[in-house]
């Protein structure tokens, strides 16, 4: 079926693709023509998304490119024990960050209302392949697309789809790029438009605890003491920290130890030391 007669009319050229396009499911792994079923917890709802971007095949990838398992980040020792990093290790990923931080600048001049996520994700998929480096999220654990794209009360890992991003939204953007072998992850809050009030303080008091804790960051810091300080200056602005995800460790695996919780009296094992390379990802919620 069409939109309208409009669509049939005018634009059919256009809309013969998107009438393909089926909501996301099963974690990735399938689509269907029907909303998925879940207790909403507020307005927004998903949408349909797109194919799945092609990567050239000049490009070096990771292993679960392939068939979205990560299977030297399962079988690694790094899962267990945070690694020190060489210089020339963390060389790479200073070379790979400022590649990222590039990609999430082209995300950023995307941003207005009526964009939508979609088209976030191909100026930064299209951003990461200019670069010869590959999106990370695709097809990890069967991520079907090359950001993250999450919106008002999505907590992370938002699918980029068809909704238009409104006048008054927060959308969180979410990079990491993959090049010359490790992974560069990053992400920032913007905001939509015209936003209340009560939103910009929320992106203002979570940048404050990201940079409360970057200071806190060096040799003999308990891993846990970060959580201490987001839940300290998040609590004082009355609002509540998330504990289902947590900040990890980074380099030539997308994801491994150490972990990073963001929230006080966590059972964080362990202490920095020069050479650890880690995420620090603060979720606040109001």
């Amino acid at each position: 079926s069409f939109c309208s007669q409009d669509c049939f009319k005018e634009a059919w050229a256009t809309h013969k693709g998107l009438h393909n396009w089926k909501f996301c499911t099963k974690r990735g792994k399938e689509r269907s023509k029907e909303m998925p079923s879940f207790p909403y917890t507020g307005e927004l709802r998903p949408y349909r998304i797109g194919p799945t971007r092609q990567v050239p095949e000049h490009i070096p990838r990771p292993d679960y490119s392939v068939d979205g398992i990560p299977y030297s980040e399962q079988s690694s020792r790094q899962q267990n024990s945070a690694p020190i990093r060489s210089a020339k290790q963390i060389e790479g990923l200073r070379k790979v960050c400022r590649l990222a931080r590039e990609i999430l600048d082209c995300a950023h001049a995307a941003i207005r209302p009526g964009v939508t996520t979609d088209e976030i994700d191909r100026v930064v998929h299209e951003a990461t392949v200019e670069r010869n480096a590959y999106p990370s999220p695709l097809n990890y654990y069967n991520f079907p697309k090359s950001v993250c794209t999450s919106v008002n009360e999505v907590i992370c890992h938002g699918i980029p789809d068809l909704r238009e991003l409104q006048n008054g939204d927060i959308v969180n953007v979410d990079v990491t790029a993959y090049f010359e072998g490790y992974h560069g992850d990053l992400n920032e809050t913007y905001v939509v438009g015209e936003v209340d009030e009560e939103s910009k303080r929320l992106v203002k008091v979570t940048h404050e605890c990201l940079m409360k804790c970057i200071d806190a960051v060096k040799p003999g810091v308990r891993f846990r003491e970060i959580g201490e300080i987001i839940s300290s200056h998040a609590s004082k602005a009355g609002m509540g920290v998330v504990k289902s995800y947590c900040g990890h460790g980074i380099g030539d695996l997308f994801h491994c130890a150490p972990n990073i919780p963001h929230y006080a009296r966590n059972k964080a094992v362990g202490v920095m030391k020069e050479g650890m390379t880690f995420t620090i990802e603060p979720m606040i919620n109001l």
